[in-house]
């Protein structure tokens, strides 16, 4: 059973300017709740226990984000502010630990994995997010990762998530080809190459991955190893293509909706599909999105 996930957040965010030019990306905020706590409690849901932080010495409120307040938490309770006290309490587990890291230099996604090596090691399975992209399954009886974790633990491959996306942009996206049929949502199957923004008319599948992996330990050997590659990064899709020649690498097929909150397009989706169904704020936001529907 996979328990150590990865997020790499030491990404200076420069799709996300002017917002993110003094605080991190990862903070803006969805709703009531930074992007980076969706992320986190995703993988909490799928039974990670140990979270490492991928970081950056400017995305110091990411990790204080998740470290207790102990001012805050007393001036709560002596104004008997209950609620919003649990709630500070419950942003993570206490069975849950969240660790950072440092990487010193903007080499790549797969130099920020490699910076997790001394924690995670060399023979453990682990977990990869991307804190761009979210990942929606409500619901769902499970969400998509701990459905992508029980694939690599009954199969021993390691598992890439992708979304089926509409012929017409898959041109955007990585592309996974695969061996046989396409699997129904929930499933997986090999994956026999990965093509990166492929030529309209070329892509060999649908099925653009969308920044949730499973990886053995075996890939940090790899990752050392990897030359940089586009824009002179080490790329993880280049180790992911080294791993796929030694050892079995399939495509998971997910049943939930992402957002692309890498962008300003993708935190407003967010926002308002999460928003809608918020069991505080939800009936009152539909309101709002009634009134301005009138008026447009």
């Amino acid at each position: 059973m996979i328990r150590k996930a990865v997020l790499p957040v030491a990404g200076f965010g420069t799709r996300c300017l002017p917002a993110s030019k003094a605080i991190p990306k990862e903070m803006i905020t969805i709703v009531d709740k930074p992007v980076i706590q969706y992320v986190v409690q995703e993988a909490v849901e799928a039974g990670i226990k140990e979270i490492v932080l991928v970081t950056h010495s400017t995305k110091a409120a990411i990790e204080n984000h998740f470290d207790k307040h102990f001012e805050l938490e007393s001036q709560l309770e002596a104004k008997g502010k209950t609620e919003l006290l649990n709630e500070l309490r419950s942003i993570i587990p206490d069975d849950v630990s969240i660790i950072s890291v440092r990487q010193p230099q903007a080499l790549g996604l797969g130099h920020a994995i490699l910076c997790a090596r001394p924690i995670i090691g060399d023979n453990e399975p682990f977990a990869v997010l991307l804190p761009d992209v979210l990942v929606d399954c409500a619901g769902l009886e499970h969400n998509d990762l701990a459905g992508m974790i029980k694939a690599h633990d009954s199969t021993g491959a390691a598992q890439i998530m992708v979304q089926d996306v509409p012929a017409e942009v898959a041109y955007k996206y990585g592309i996974v080809a695969l061996e046989g049929e396409t699997p129904e949502a929930g499933g997986s199957a090999k994956i026999t190459g990965m093509v990166e923004k492929p030529d309209p008319g070329t892509e060999p599948s649908t099925l653009a991955v969308i920044g949730r992996y499973t990886l053995p330990g075996a890939i940090f050997p790899i990752l050392a190893e990897t030359t940089p590659g586009a824009g002179n990064e080490i790329q993880l899709t280049d180790a992911i293509d080294t791993l796929r020649g030694s050892g079995e690498v399939a495509a998971y097929r997910m049943k939930g909706e992402t957002f692309d909150c890498g962008h300003q397009l993708g935190y407003l989706e967010a926002t308002i599909a999460l928003a809608r169904r918020h069991p505080k704020y939800g009936e009152g936001f539909r309101e709002l999105l009634k009134r301005y529907q009138s008026e447009a």
